[in-house]
Protein backbone atom coordinates (compact mmCIF):
# COMPACT_ATOMS: atom_id res chain seq x y z
CA UNK A 1 0.00 0.00 0.00
CA UNK A 2 1.42 3.41 -0.92
CA UNK A 3 2.37 5.98 1.67
CA UNK A 4 -0.55 8.28 2.35
CA UNK A 5 -1.25 10.90 4.89
CA UNK A 6 -3.27 9.60 7.77
CA UNK A 7 -7.01 9.92 7.02
CA UNK A 8 -6.39 10.85 3.39
CA UNK A 9 -6.18 8.95 0.15
CA UNK A 10 -3.66 11.46 -1.27
CA UNK A 11 -0.09 10.26 -1.76
CA UNK A 12 2.57 11.79 0.41
CA UNK A 13 4.86 14.48 -0.95
CA UNK A 14 7.69 11.98 -0.97
CA UNK A 15 6.05 9.97 -3.77
CA UNK A 16 5.90 11.06 -7.46
CA UNK A 17 2.56 12.46 -8.39
CA UNK A 18 3.01 11.56 -12.06
CA UNK A 19 4.45 8.79 -14.16
CA UNK A 20 7.92 10.09 -14.89
CA UNK A 21 8.68 7.26 -17.39
CA UNK A 22 5.46 7.94 -19.31
CA UNK A 23 6.22 11.66 -19.46
CA UNK A 24 9.70 11.00 -20.80
CA UNK A 25 8.35 8.59 -23.44
CA UNK A 26 5.69 11.13 -24.46
CA UNK A 27 8.19 14.00 -24.75
CA UNK A 28 10.64 11.83 -26.71
CA UNK A 29 7.87 10.74 -29.11
CA UNK A 30 6.59 14.30 -29.52
CA UNK A 31 10.04 15.70 -30.27
CA UNK A 32 10.80 12.80 -32.65
CA UNK A 33 7.58 13.40 -34.61
CA UNK A 34 8.26 17.16 -34.86
CA UNK A 35 11.82 16.55 -36.07
CA UNK A 36 10.65 13.89 -38.55
CA UNK A 37 8.01 16.16 -40.09
CA UNK A 38 10.47 19.04 -40.18
CA UNK A 39 12.97 16.83 -42.00
CA UNK A 40 10.39 15.59 -44.52
CA UNK A 41 8.93 19.04 -45.12
CA UNK A 42 12.09 21.14 -45.33
CA UNK A 43 15.17 18.96 -45.84
CA UNK A 44 14.34 15.71 -47.66
CA UNK A 45 14.35 16.09 -51.46
CA UNK A 46 11.33 13.79 -51.91
CA UNK A 47 10.88 10.44 -53.56
CA UNK A 48 11.27 10.23 -57.31
CA UNK A 49 9.10 7.38 -58.59
CA UNK A 50 10.41 7.88 -62.13
CA UNK A 51 6.78 8.31 -63.28
CA UNK A 52 6.92 11.93 -64.37
CA UNK A 53 8.84 11.17 -67.54
CA UNK A 54 6.51 8.32 -68.49
CA UNK A 55 3.39 10.39 -67.81
CA UNK A 56 4.77 13.30 -69.81
CA UNK A 57 5.59 11.00 -72.73
CA UNK A 58 2.09 9.50 -72.67
CA UNK A 59 0.47 12.93 -72.46
CA UNK A 60 2.52 14.29 -75.33
CA UNK A 61 1.56 11.29 -77.44
CA UNK A 62 -2.11 11.87 -76.64
CA UNK A 63 -2.08 15.62 -77.17
CA UNK A 64 -2.19 16.49 -80.81
CA UNK A 65 -0.62 19.62 -82.08
CA UNK A 66 -2.99 22.49 -82.64
CA UNK A 67 -3.89 23.03 -86.25
CA UNK A 68 -4.41 26.59 -87.39
CA UNK A 69 -7.28 25.99 -89.80
CA UNK A 70 -7.68 29.70 -90.45
CA UNK A 71 -4.75 29.48 -92.89
CA UNK A 72 -6.45 26.79 -94.98
CA UNK A 73 -8.12 28.56 -97.90
CA UNK A 74 -9.97 25.52 -99.29
CA UNK A 75 -11.05 23.39 -96.30
CA UNK A 76 -12.97 20.93 -98.51
CA UNK A 77 -9.77 19.76 -100.20
CA UNK A 78 -8.47 16.59 -98.45
CA UNK A 79 -5.79 17.58 -95.95
CA UNK A 80 -4.29 15.67 -93.01
CA UNK A 81 -4.34 18.78 -90.81
CA UNK A 82 -8.07 19.17 -91.41
CA UNK A 83 -8.61 15.50 -90.52
CA UNK A 84 -6.67 16.01 -87.26
CA UNK A 85 -8.73 19.10 -86.45
CA UNK A 86 -11.91 17.21 -87.33
CA UNK A 87 -10.93 14.36 -85.02
CA UNK A 88 -10.55 16.81 -82.15
CA UNK A 89 -13.92 18.42 -82.93
CA UNK A 90 -15.55 15.01 -83.24
CA UNK A 91 -14.30 14.00 -79.78
CA UNK A 92 -15.64 17.24 -78.30
CA UNK A 93 -19.01 17.43 -80.05
CA UNK A 94 -20.03 14.15 -81.68
CA UNK A 95 -18.59 11.24 -79.71
CA UNK A 96 -21.23 11.53 -77.01
CA UNK A 97 -23.83 10.16 -79.43
CA UNK A 98 -21.78 8.57 -82.22
CA UNK A 99 -19.13 6.99 -79.96
CA UNK A 100 -15.39 7.54 -79.90
CA UNK A 101 -14.88 5.51 -83.07
CA UNK A 102 -17.99 6.80 -84.85
CA UNK A 103 -19.87 3.49 -84.65
CA UNK A 104 -23.07 5.00 -83.25
CA UNK A 105 -22.48 3.55 -79.80
CA UNK A 106 -21.94 6.67 -77.69
CA UNK A 107 -23.37 6.81 -74.16
CA UNK A 108 -25.94 9.51 -74.94
CA UNK A 109 -26.98 7.70 -78.10
CA UNK A 110 -28.18 4.65 -76.18
CA UNK A 111 -31.40 6.43 -75.23
CA UNK A 112 -32.12 7.80 -78.70
CA UNK A 113 -34.63 6.35 -81.14
CA UNK A 114 -33.54 5.99 -83.86
CA UNK A 115 -29.99 5.23 -82.76
CA UNK A 116 -27.20 7.52 -83.99
CA UNK A 117 -25.73 6.73 -87.39
CA UNK A 118 -22.81 4.33 -87.58
CA UNK A 119 -20.44 6.61 -89.46
CA UNK A 120 -18.00 3.80 -90.16
CA UNK A 121 -20.47 1.51 -91.91
CA UNK A 122 -23.11 3.94 -93.24
CA UNK A 123 -25.64 3.89 -95.01
CA UNK A 124 -26.37 7.56 -95.66
CA UNK A 125 -29.82 9.20 -95.65
CA UNK A 126 -28.69 12.34 -97.49
CA UNK A 127 -26.38 10.74 -100.02
CA UNK A 128 -23.20 10.78 -97.96
CA UNK A 129 -19.97 12.17 -99.29
CA UNK A 130 -18.59 15.61 -98.62
CA UNK A 131 -21.67 17.56 -99.75
CA UNK A 132 -24.12 15.20 -98.03
CA UNK A 133 -22.27 15.18 -94.72
CA UNK A 134 -21.78 18.94 -94.79
CA UNK A 135 -25.51 19.41 -95.45
CA UNK A 136 -26.41 17.13 -92.54
CA UNK A 137 -24.04 19.00 -90.23
CA UNK A 138 -25.55 22.31 -91.32
CA UNK A 139 -29.26 21.38 -91.37
CA UNK A 140 -29.50 18.34 -89.10
CA UNK A 141 -31.80 15.39 -89.85
CA UNK A 142 -35.30 16.19 -88.60
CA UNK A 143 -37.21 14.42 -87.05
CA UNK A 144 -34.22 12.40 -85.73
CA UNK A 145 -32.05 13.52 -82.82
CA UNK A 146 -29.37 14.72 -85.26
CA UNK A 147 -29.52 18.45 -84.72
CA UNK A 148 -28.08 21.16 -86.94
CA UNK A 149 -24.51 22.19 -86.15
CA UNK A 150 -24.69 25.36 -88.25
CA UNK A 151 -23.30 27.37 -85.35
CA UNK A 152 -19.90 25.77 -86.01
CA UNK A 153 -17.71 27.73 -88.38
CA UNK A 154 -17.76 26.39 -91.95
CA UNK A 155 -14.08 25.41 -91.69
CA UNK A 156 -14.90 23.32 -88.59
CA UNK A 157 -17.79 21.60 -90.38
CA UNK A 158 -15.46 20.82 -93.30
CA UNK A 159 -12.94 19.41 -90.82
CA UNK A 160 -15.64 17.12 -89.40
CA UNK A 161 -16.54 16.05 -92.94
CA UNK A 162 -12.91 15.17 -93.65
CA UNK A 163 -12.66 13.23 -90.40
CA UNK A 164 -15.83 11.26 -91.21
CA UNK A 165 -14.40 10.51 -94.64
CA UNK A 166 -11.22 9.22 -92.97
CA UNK A 167 -13.10 6.71 -90.78
CA UNK A 168 -15.91 5.54 -93.04
CA UNK A 169 -15.96 2.39 -95.12
CA UNK A 170 -19.04 3.65 -96.99
CA UNK A 171 -17.13 5.99 -99.29
CA UNK A 172 -18.98 8.03 -101.89
CA UNK A 173 -17.19 8.98 -105.09
CA UNK A 174 -17.68 12.66 -105.73
CA UNK A 175 -16.25 14.96 -108.32
CA UNK A 176 -13.77 17.37 -106.70
CA UNK A 177 -15.02 20.19 -108.95
CA UNK A 178 -18.61 19.68 -107.75
CA UNK A 179 -17.46 19.68 -104.12
CA UNK A 180 -15.58 22.96 -104.71
CA UNK A 181 -18.62 24.46 -106.46
CA UNK A 182 -20.84 23.42 -103.53
CA UNK A 183 -18.32 24.74 -100.98
CA UNK A 184 -18.04 28.12 -102.66
CA UNK A 185 -21.80 28.42 -103.02
CA UNK A 186 -24.30 29.57 -100.39
CA UNK A 187 -24.84 26.07 -98.91
CA UNK A 188 -21.12 25.44 -98.38
CA UNK A 189 -20.58 28.49 -96.21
Amino acid sequence: MPDTKPGSNQPSSEQDQYNRGGLIAFLFSFIFVLLFFGYVAFIHPGVDLKENLQVAQKMSAMVETEVDVSKISEPWVPNKDMVAHGKKLFAQNCATCHGNEGKGDGPAGQALNPKPRNLVEGPWKKGGGYTGWYTVLTEGLPPSAMVAWAFLKPVDRWALVQFIDSITKAKVNEDAAKIAEFAKGPKGK
